[in-house]
């Protein structure tokens, strides 16, 4: 019988969260948080219609994966108020990204099974989180309480 050696998991990074627990980032999308925007501002109505896309997106491609979105901080840069409100800014960068780490439950065979959560979540750079190096928000998810066991 010919066993093909099962190929190493390759991701992009590793972020350690507070807990100690080590996710592999393997998958990550970047997107412009106001890129698509043709006109307007940016106000509540807009930045809620953004995450709702994204978080419908994020479902769609991994359909057994659990999203959680990071909530946002929103600025409230000036007083101007237009038809839609004051303007509400998010940060830049639109994150996606498809997290996995050991299993959950311990009776899972470590070897067939991860546990996985796709995250969402702004920043202000195109920086990619590794490490201990992440924004704090991402690295003090409940990783317990919101991925999901998987198999490979």
């Amino acid at each position: 019988m010919h066993h093909r050696p099962k190929a190493p998991t390759m991701s992009l990074t590793r972020v350690v969260l507070t807990s100690g627990r080590s996710l592999d980032l393997s998958e990550l999308r970047f997107s412009s948080t106001y890129g698509g925007m043709l006109e307007g501002y940016p106000c509540k109505v807009v930045n809620d219609m953004t995450i709702r896309s994204l978080v419908r997106t994020a479902e769609g491609d991994h359909p057994s994966v659990p999203v959680h979105l990071v909530p946002p901080p929103r600025e409230y840069p000036d007083q101007y108020a237009g038809a839609f409100g004051p303007v509400e800014v998010l940060p830049a960068v639109a994150c996606v990204g498809v997290f996995r780490s050991a299993a959950l439950d311990r009776a899972h065979d470590p070897v067939l099974h991860r546990s996985a959560l796709t995250i969402i979540w702004f920043q202000p750079t195109t920086h990619v989180p590794s490490g201990c190096d992440a924004e704090d928000a991402l690295r003090e998810i409940d990783w317990e309480g919101l991925a999901r066991d998987c198999e490979l």
